[in-house]
């Protein structure tokens, strides 16, 4: 069985810095596309990163670039968030997600395997 299990989410003034941490167990996916997601209070889940098998490739929703950063340790089979200069309008369930293809996906039926989510939230 697969899992992803998320750890790193709190509670973070803004402008402050939190990063998330994703490990998979049950499958690697050195080989494969890892992304994060987020779901704002009464809102959808949306696109925030997502990340290639060598960190060659990254991509980011618009109103995290430049602020939010993602990376992966294949060797660990986990995933990264690097999340600054944080804003209210970040505060949301952020979700780790494996996918798998192999290039940059950013649609949540292109990834096939979902963490159980952690809370982030940032006051002002």
């Amino acid at each position: 069985q697969v899992r992803l299990v998320e750890s790193g989410g709190g509670l973070v003034q803004a402008g402050g810095s939190l990063r998330l941490s994703c490990t998979a167990y049950g499958r690697n996916f050195s080989s494969n596309t890892m992304g994060w997601f987020r779901q704002p209070p009464g809102s959808g889940r949306v696109f925030v990163a997502a990340i290639r098998r060598r960190n060659v490739n990254a991509y980011y929703e618009d109103s995290v670039k430049g602020r939010f950063t993602i990376s992966r340790d294949n060797a660990k089979n986990t995933v990264y968030l690097q999340m600054n200069s944080l804003k209210p309008e970040d505060t949301a369930v952020y979700y780790c997600a494996g996918s798998r293809y192999t290039d940059c996906r950013q649609y949540e039926y292109e990834y096939h395997y979902w963490g159980q989510g952690t809370q982030v939230t940032v006051s002002s």
